[in-house]
């Protein structure tokens, strides 16, 4: 089974789009680093909070990517623009299209 997580962030008003950029900047790279899905979304309702959903070979893999050059400078560009509130789930993926 592989690791999988799903998180949400909010965002300063007007400032969805620019951290949806560089979130989408960012992945450059992860599928060499074990990751297998990275998709980021919002909705038409909301237009503060972004969705993150990614699968990753294993939990290993994920936490490595977080101190890679690349993740650790677009984290820095966001994070003026973020809320500061998050939300995270660990889950285990058992199965899918596109996994």
């Amino acid at each position: 089974m592989s690791y999988g997580y799903i998180g949400s962030m909010k965002t300063k008003p007007g400032h969805r789009d620019d951290v949806v950029n560089i979130l989408l900047t960012a992945v450059e790279g992860l599928r060499q680093v074990g990751c297998d899905l990275y998709v980021v979304s919002v909705s038409d309702t909301d237009d503060v909070t972004i969705w993150v959903s990614e699968v990753w070979q294993s939990k290993e893999m994920h936490d490595a990517s977080l101190g890679l050059p690349e993740t650790k400078a677009a984290i820095s560009q966001a994070m003026p623009m973020l809320t500061g509130e998050f939300t995270s789930q660990e889950v285990l993926v058992v199965g899918g299209l596109g996994v």
